[in-house]
């Protein structure tokens, strides 16, 4: 909690520093939903962008998309014209999947995952990892060289600076808790056989 010590101005700069890793900790989320596991999940296809009538659009906005089973994806377009560029849009992902369709779905059954696969996945997974330490450590050091500024233009006392720092430093290794937990659990379930 922030100290009730530290002017109002720094408590707003904090407030903001820890929304704003909230929202790192939100990013990363989104970008290892679509990492795949052993299991089929609609989040591996649903922001797959699909033409249609000559405008990118993700999957989830143009089809329902369920898991009728652990290796099954299945999708079913809201207009059935859109069967085509859904196949396609899929097959041109990075994904390496192999659409079926037929008169009202696309059916995607996923292979299982090799160990080679599994090790490439969380190759990726932890250059994301890294990617948002990287995002949080430059919107520390802002932070901090606004502290340091604010404290350099009498602003605030140096009392008050270190307690601001420290304060930063805890939402930190708060931060990083986090990450590392949502970290560790995706690489469970992509090493999960």
């Amino acid at each position: 909690m922030i100290d009730n010590i530290i002017s109002k101005n720094m408590q707003d700069i904090i407030k903001q520093y820890n929304t704003e890793l909230d929202a790192i900790i939100e990013w990363f989320r989104n970008e290892i939903s679509s990492l795949r596991t052993g299991r089929a999940t609609p989040a591996l296809v649903e922001d797959i962008e699909v033409d249609q009538y000559e405008t990118k659009t993700p999957l989830k906005h143009i089809a329902s998309i369920s898991t009728p089973d652990a290796r099954t994806i299945y999708i079913q377009p809201w207009d059935k014209s859109a069967m085509e560029g859904i196949i396609r849009a899929i097959e041109h992902s990075s994904l390496q999947l192999s659409p079926v369709g037929d008169t009202n779905a696309v059916r995607i059954t996923l292979p299982p995952l090799t160990e080679e696969r599994r090790r490439d996945l969380v190759k990726i997974l932890n250059t994301k990892t890294e990617d948002a330490r990287v995002r949080s450590r430059v919107r520390r050091d802002e932070i901090l060289k606004k502290i340091q500024n604010s404290e350099k233009a009498k602003e605030i006392g140096e009392d008050d600076k270190f307690r601001a720092k420290d304060d930063v430093q805890k939402q930190v290794d708060a931060f990083n808790t986090v990450l590392e937990d949502v970290r560790a659990r995706k690489e469970k379930e992509i090493m999960e056989v």
